[in-house]
């Protein structure tokens, strides 16, 4: 059968806007078709793209839908690591007004491990110089990043050994709202890794 006026309906959420939507077409036995739209991002934050194929049926009164599966936009894709100096590291802070804190509470013992993994994670640098391994049960760092869109993100981490296990809080900062929730939800979700548990 033939399926007439089929087009590929798409939504966003999040700082995303669909810059011209699908046409519609009719396509016939064993036919097939190539879609194509453009999704602008300005700025990194995480977002959706959720969507649904819609086309009648010479079989059917109603049109037929099928969703899609949603495509995450993860605010990853958008960060690379950066180096500031000290003094605008600290201009930075004073001024971002945007502030994210997450608790840490890690059952992982070695500082340093868990330090290496949020800066792996969450693709930022780390602007504090490290010291040999074992010498305290207290670890404060600044780390960096910069979006593709030249947005600055900062992270301070401010952990302790306690026990057998490490807690403390991390502190993200950044002009826009988005850069800090976003960064914000991803530190939540690798801190607690089974990454982290391996030797």
């Amino acid at each position: 059968q033939t399926l007439s006026n089929l087009t590929v309906e798409l939504s966003t959420v999040g700082d995303l806007k669909l810059v011209e939507r699908p046409q519609s077409y009719n396509i016939g036995p064993l036919d097939h078709r190539r879609f194509k739209a453009n999704v602008k991002v300005s700025s990194t934050e995480t977002g959706q793209i959720f969507g649904n194929v819609v086309y009648d049926s010479s079989t059917s009164a109603e049109s037929t839908v099928i969703n899609l599966n949603e495509i995450p936009i993860e605010v990853m894709d958008y960060i690379h690591p950066a180096t500031c100096s000290d003094a605008d590291y600290r201009r930075f802070w004073a001024q971002f007004e945007w502030e994210n804190r997450i608790v840490v509470q890690s059952p992982v013992s070695d500082l340093e491990a868990f330090l290496d993994h949020i800066v792996a994670s969450t693709n930022m640098n780390c602007l504090t110089p490290r010291f040999a391994a074992g010498e305290s049960n207290f670890l404060a760092a600044n780390l960096y990043a910069r979006s593709i869109f030249q947005e600055d993100a900062l992270v301070n981490v401010s952990i302790e050994k306690v026990g057998e296990k490490i807690e403390g809080y991390i502190r993200i900062r950044a002009k826009s709202q988005g850069v800090a929730l976003s960064l914000g939800d991803r530190i939540s979700a690798v801190q607690k890794s089974k990454d982290l548990l391996e030797p």
